[in-house]
């Protein structure tokens, strides 16, 4: 006897992105937490890692064309449903092909996270890599951004110390300039005992719910707010709302983290099976 169907089908979400295959962070950490909010998650490796809980040794292309791969789940991608770029090792000219599909397919949510590096171990980008990317895929037009201060301390060419002393406009302009149609600035790497995410669009600056920060670090938190964020939109929520609603999801996960195997860096469990929707 066939399982019995849902009333309404899931909204899909794409993920493209690191192939992290301790499930940390990238697409494997995406699926998790869009899944865990009854999304359908689909997932296309942007880079294949050789990493684990201790560190990203090596980062390399993906093995097959990532157009290809999109290309092939097109049919399922209509309706209600939404993008995630995060950690890209594909050359220029694959990543301009990999944009002008995305172009065709028109996503309705769109939100990049604009990886430098992996949180220990590999580099991957520099700022001038970042202002390429964004160069392809921005003008395409209702792209979210996401970076945290270093990311967007680096994509405006400034200092490493400018991390945490920066102004806000210095941090952020650059990628409104550049064809943002917003900018969620996480403030993890600001100084001080709370932790301020600013919601940043042309028309000026929104600071999102303050929280006080926590101990210790964890694995994946990038990947985790804004596969969260995708998620909460493609249930119907408003853009700014579901910035703070993912990092009030990412505070109540935080005392849930693990080292597998009791070795390496803390990463996101799964969530309790009891635990009830949003």
């Amino acid at each position: 006897m066939d399982a019995p169907r849902p009333s309404a089908a899931p909204p899909v979400a794409l993920c493209l992105g690191g192939m992290d295959p301790s499930a940390g962070a990238g697409i494997l950490r995406d699926t998790l937490a869009l899944a865990a909010l009854g999304c359908q998650a689909m997932a296309v490796p942007l880079a294949e890692t050789l990493q684990n809980g201790l560190s990203c040794v090596r980062i390399e292309p993906p093995g097959m064309d990532p157009v290809l791969r999109i290309e092939a789940l097109a049919p399922h991608l209509l309706g209600a449903w939404g993008v995630k770029v995060g950690l890209c090792a594909l050359e220029p000219g694959a990543f301009r092909r990999l944009c002008a599909t995305l172009r065709l397919l028109a996503p309705p949510i769109r939100i990049w996270d604009p990886i430098l590096a992996p949180s220990a171990g590999a580099g991957l980008h520099n700022g001038a890599d970042l202002r390429r990317m964004a160069s392809d895929l921005l003008p395409m037009g209702g792209w979210v951004v996401c970076p945290n201060r270093g990311e967007a301390a680096a994509f405006a060419g400034l200092p490493p110390e400018a991390i945490r002393t920066a102004p806000v406009e210095a941090l952020v302009t650059p990628w409104l300039e550049a064809g943002a149609a917003a900018v969620w600035l996480k403030g993890g790497h600001a100084e001080g005992d709370l932790v301020q995410d600013l919601w940043c669009t042309p028309q000026g600056h929104l600071p999102l719910e303050s929280s006080p920060r926590l101990p210790g670090e964890r694995r994946g938190t990038g990947c985790l707010l804004s596969a969260t964020w995708l998620g909460y939109r493609l249930l119907g929520h408003g853009a700014e709302a579901a910035a703070w609603q993912a990092a009030r999801r990412l505070r109540a996960q935080w005392p849930l983290a693990f080292a597998p195997g009791g070795t390496g860096r803390l990463m996101f469990a799964p969530e309790p099976r009891s635990a009830e929707a949003p």
